[in-house]
C-alpha cells in the first residue's frame, strides 16, 4: 500500500482515509489470455504503418516517467497551463459554482490542486473523482490529496476514459464538472475526438460543465524540442513502451533495438512519436499468439498530439453539444483552457 503524508495540523488516521476513499478497479491488473485485452495490440501492429494507442505509455512507470516530463525545461504545457489555471481558477469556480470534479487522466493531480484549492477557498465541498490507467499513482496520489484536504471525499477510478465515464454514478453535488487538462484531446484524431466529445456530453447533464486544456499551434521548433529533451527523459517515456507490453502480454521486445523518433507533421499540424526498429527483427507476444516483422528503420506509432487553431477547437466542442463559456489563454497564446458548458 502506498505511504501518505499528513499536514502538520492535521493527524490523520489511516481509518479515516479508508472512508473518505473509494477505489475502483475497472482494468484486470494483468489480463486473463483468453479475455479481449491486447485486441487493440494485434490489430495496431498488423497495420502499415504500425500504431499502439497512447494508453499503453501509462504503466506506473511510465506515468512516473511522464511526471518527470512535465518538470522539464523544454516541456512548456504544464507550465503554461499551471500558470493560466492559477490566474483564473477562482473565476472557473465562481462560474460553476459547488461541483462535483472528475479529472480524466488525473496523474499524480499536481494540476488539479489550484483548482480544489479555489473551490476549498469559496467555501464548496470537495468531492473529487480522479481517473487513470495507472492504479498505483491514481491510489497514491489520492492518499496525499486526503491527507491535505481533510474534508475531501475521493471515489478513484482506475481504467481508461471510455470505461470510467460508463461508470459514472450521478453526482453526489448539485453539479458537475468533467475535466481534462494537459491536453490529452490532442492525443485523438479527428473522428475520435468527436466520438469522445459526445461520451464527455453523455456524462453531463444539462447545466453541468466541461474543462479542457488543449496546446495550440506554435512554432515549430518549439513543439520539437518540448517531445526530445536533452535529458532524454521523453525517448525514456516513449521506450518504455515495450517494456509494458512484454510484461503484460509475455513479449520479448529489446528496447536496445529501438530508438525514440518524434517530429512536428505541418500537414496535420500534430507532433507524431514514434518508435524505430534499428534493424530488421522479429518480435513475439505469447500472450497474443502474435509474431511482427519488423524492416529496419521500420516504425510504431505511439501517440499523437495535435495543436489546434484557436477558434477551430471552440466550432469543434460546439459541434459535439458543448456551448464554450469562456476561454483562458496565456499572454503568447500557446495554451489555452476553456470551460464549456452542456446547454
Amino acid at each position: 500500500m502506498a505511504s501518505f503524508s499528513t499536514t502538520s495540523s492535521n493527524s490523520i488516521s489511516e481509518k479515516n482515509l479508508e472512508e473518505r476513499l473509494r477505489l475502483e478497479h475497472l482494468l484486470e491488473v494483468k489480463p486473463n489470455h483468453s479475455s479481449t485485452a491486447g485486441i487493440d495490440v494485434i490489430e495496431g501492429l498488423n497495420k502499415y504503418p504500425k500504431t499502439l494507442t497512447p494508453r499503453y505509455l501509462y504503466d506506473d512507470k511510465g506515468s512516473e516517467l511522464f511526471e518527470q516530463i512535465c518538470e522539464l525545461p523544454e516541456y512548456y504545457p504544464t507550465r503554461t497551463e499551471k500558470s493560466i489555471l492559477e490566474q483564473y481558477s477562482s473565476e472557473i469556480a465562481q462560474i460553476t459554482g459547488a461541483c462535483e470534479l472528475v479529472e480524466l487522466g488525473s496523474g499524480s493531480s499536481t494540476k488539479t490542486r489550484v483548482l480544489l484549492d479555489a473551490y476549498k477557498n469559496l467555501g464548496y465541498p470537495l468531492r473529487y473523482l480522479p481517473i487513470d490507467v495507472s492504479a498505483g499513482i491514481l491510489e497514491s496520489s489520492a492518499r496525499q490529496l486526503l491527507a491535505d484536504y481533510p474534508s475531501m471525499q475521493i471515489h478513484a477510478l482506475a481504467g481508461t476514459y471510455e470505461l470510467a465515464l460508463e461508470k459514472l454514478e450521478s453526482s453526489k453535488l448539485s453539479s458537475r464538472l468533467i475535466c481534462i487538462i494537459g491536453g490529452t484531446l490532442g492525443n485523438l484524431k479527428p473522428a475520435d475526438f468527436d466520438l469522445f466529445i459526445s461520451q464527455i456530453t453523455g456524462s453531463l447533464q444539462p447545466g453541468e460543465y466541461f474543462l479542457a486544456g488543449v496546446d495550440l499551434r506554435k512554432p515549430n521548433h518549439i513543439i520539437e524540442a518540448a517531445y526530445n529533451d536533452s535529458a532524454g527523459v521523453t525517448a525514456a517515456f516513449n521506450l518504455n513502451v515495450l517494456d509494458h507490453l512484454n510484461w503484460r502480454f509475455n513479449g520479448n521486445f529489446n528496447r536496445s533495438q529501438f530508438e525514440h523518433w518524434a517530429f512536428f507533421n505541418d500537414v496535420e499540424s500534430r507532433i507524431e512519436m514514434h518508435l524505430r526498429s534499428l534493424r530488421s527483427q522479429t518480435v513475439e507476444l505469447q500472450a497474443l499468439n502474435l509474431k511482427v516483422e519488423f524492416e529496419a528503420g521500420e516504425t510504431i506509432r505511439t501517440e499523437i498530439s495535435r495543436k489546434f487553431d484557436f477558434n477551430q477547437i471552440q466550432e469543434q466542442l460546439k459541434k459535439n453539444g458543448l456551448k464554450p463559456v469562456k476561454v483562458f489563454t496565456d499572454p503568447n497564446q500557446w495554451f489555452a483552457v476553456i470551460l464549456s458548458q452542456r446547454p
